[in-house]
């Protein structure tokens, strides 16, 4: 298991190969497509559909 000092390690490495800003655009379009794909789970939930009939 990875430790805080091995973390802090991989983030500085991270930031400095992609840049803060790219990563802060990549970590904004992956929320929004988990919540894209938690909607659209929701939409398609039996359990749901069954409880509004």
């Amino acid at each position: 298991m990875l430790g805080v000092p091995e973390l802090l390690v991989i983030l500085a490495i991270v930031l400095l190969l992609f840049g803060a800003r790219r990563i802060t655009k990549v970590a904004g379009e992956f929320g929004a497509s988990i919540r894209e794909f938690k909607n659209a789970a929701r939409d398609d939930d039996p359990a749901s559909k069954q409880s509004k009939s």
